[in-house]
Parts: C-alpha cells; structure tokens; sequence
C-alpha cells in the first residue's frame, strides 16, 4: 500500500472518530439537560436557597433529590449563561418548587426569580393542637382559630384515613420551613405529611390498620408527656401496656393536665388535686381503665418508637425520683412503689 493510500486511511479514521466523539457528546449533553423522568414519573420536591448559597451547592440538592439528571449540567449552565447569552445567571434566594419533569432551561430561570424568604418553625415535642395553633400564629403564619378548625375538617380527617376528631397526634413535632403566604391547609399537611413519613420508618408500625395505629398514637402522647430520659420512655409504655393488659387504670397526670388546659381551657395547674382526680370526663385515666379516646400531645419518635415497641417488663408502678436528671423509680408492686415515694420525699429539701 503507497504511503498516499496509509495517510488518507488515517485521515478517514480520524475523522470517524471526530464525528463519533462529537455525537457523543452531543448525546451526553442532551441527556443531561433532558429533564428527569416523563410526566408520569414526576415527582416534586422543594429547594431551600438561603443568602450566600452557591449554584454549585443548590445543583446538588437537586440531584440529590433526583429532581434534575446531573448537577455539573446546571452548574456549567450557569456559569456560561448557556440559556440566556445575554444576561448573567444570577441565583436568587428563596424557597423553590421543582418537579422532576421540569426541563433544565425551565429551572435554570426559576431558580432566578427568587421567591419570598422561608419561614423557620421550629414546633417541639409534646405540644398539643392548640399549642401548635399558637406557635404558627406566632410566627405569622395563620390565626390560630384557622389553624385548629382546619386540623377538625372532617375532609381532612378522611384524607388520612384518620379515626378520630381531630388532628391532634397527627402533628409531626419537627423544624419547617414555610412560605409567609402558604395555605392554613397546607400547613396541617405539611406536619401531616411528615407524621406519615416517620411513621413508616417503625417496623412494628408496619401493617397497622388507622384504629390500631391510632391506639399506639394515644398510648404515644402520653409516654411523650410523661418522660424526660429517653431510655425510660420503653419503661415507661411497659407500665401503661402492663396496666392495660390487666384492666388497670393508667392513672397518668398528664391526661389530667390535658382535660384541665385542653378541654376546660384552664391555666396550666401548679398541682393536680384530688377533686382534679374526679372529673368526670373519658381522658381521666384516674377513672377508667382504658386508653383515653385520642391522644393528649403530639409526640416525637422516641415515644412513638416506645409505644409500638414497650420494654418487656412486669413493673405496674413508676414515680420521679431525681428531677435534676428527670429519672424514675419502677417498681413491681404498690407496696415497693409508695417506699419509692417515701424515699424520695424524706431526700427532698
């Protein structure tokens, strides 16, 4: 073969792969600016932008969230104005909704918009409804009224498959970010939504039907009332579970405080008295042996991790011996649970 014939082969090769690389590419590159997933697999997600974040930190909770197909794509997109040649990409900071079939041009000019500042809630554990009510008031989100005939609408209720009145014990206690003008409707959800989702990440929730779930959510609000040290909580739902099992009354003060402040709308009692002890009413765990009919608090995961999985024990009593530490005695039998008591009076100052 003349050396012509070897050069031109080489030339023709060269080219092939020019052309193969450059498809490639190009194919790449088309991919990675195609949005996500199709219509029918869209999902929605939320990107927080505060002052100060960069592109290359928000195209990765994209990512992450699976909502766009690579971050260096919108990153690159960005940085080279590829959408827009003749303005500056500049991010803007805000809450955003994206949806995975969102193609990355319709992102890359969302995420400049901007969008009013998210507002930081943070709602802690044990709260009631009404409690939570005053929290988002207080933060300007909603009237506190709204809040609660909302957390009542049987609409609601039935979307969540919810056997009981209200929400109360449905209210995820946790941080959210909201929108200064977001739907009293989409709050509840919000906290509804997220109830749900740590729910199904107990296995012994697994399976439940809404009665029996609302069962070990009553159980819940009152082993969240009731502890202070996380490792007792499962002590604590092993006496409540031992008491029920054997027709016993829980005889919980918490409940108590919950028909005093909930119920009768009362201040938050210094000490609950005997005649407290008498109110006739189906929360009052002093008078009857059972679970009360809904839940008196909105707990968090250790408690409801401890109602769904109580300690195995044969304790029936447990009464506060160290309030520094928040810890208590548990006891087998009435006689050890009142030396218990005697005890801790006579250390008292």
């Amino acid at each position: 073969m003349s050396g012509k014939k070897k050069a031109l082969i080489i030339v023709c090769i060269c080219l092939v792969l020019v052309v193969a690389l450059v498809a490639a590419g190009g194919a790449a590159c088309l991919y990675a600016v195609s949005p996500a997933t199709d219509a029918a697999g869209e999902r929605s997600g939320e990107l927080r932008v505060p002052q100060g974040m960069t592109v290359r930190e928000a195209a990765k909770e994209l990512e992450r969230q699976e909502l766009i197909r690579s971050w260096r794509a919108l990153y690159l997109a960005a940085r080279f104005n590829v959408f827009d040649r003749e303005n500056t990409f500049s991010l803007k900071s805000g809450l955003y909704t994206v949806k995975s079939s969102m193609p990355l041009k319709d992102i890359y000019m969302l995420l400049q918009t901007g969008s009013p500042e998210s507002i930081r809630v943070s709602i802690p554990e044990g709260l009631t409804m009404s409690k939570t009510a005053r929290v988002l008031e207080e933060a300007g989100l909603c009237a506190a009224e709204d809040f609660i005939a909302c957390c009542r609408s049987q609409e609601i209720l039935d979307s969540y498959d919810i056997p009981l009145q209200s929400m109360e014990g449905y209210l995820f206690p946790d941080t959210y970010f909201f929108t200064p003008d977001e739907p009293v409707e989409s709050l509840v959800r919000r906290l509804a939504d997220t109830f749900f989702q740590r729910v199904a990440e107990i296995d012994a929730l697994d399976g439940l039907t809404p009665e029996q779930l609302a069962r070990v959510l009553v159980l819940a609000s009152i082993v969240e009332r009731e502890y202070r040290a996380a490792d007792e909580a499962p002590l604590i739902a092993s006496v409540f579970k031992n008491r029920i099992d054997n027709g016993m009354g829980l005889q919980s003060c918490a409940t108590i405080e919950y028909i005093l402040t909930e119920i009768e709308g009362r201040p938050h009692p210094d000490r609950i008295t005997y005649d407290d002890l008498k109110i006739d009413s189906p929360y009052n765990t002093y008078l009857w042996a059972a679970l009360p009919p809904g839940p008196i608090s909105n707990p968090g995961m250790v408690a409801l991790q401890a109602a769904a999985s109580p300690a195995e024990t044969d304790y029936y009593y447990f009464v506060l011996t160290d309030p520094a530490e928040g810890r208590h005695t548990f006891n087998k039998s009435f006689d050890q649970h009142r030396r218990a008591e005697n005890l801790y009076t006579k250390k008292a100052p």
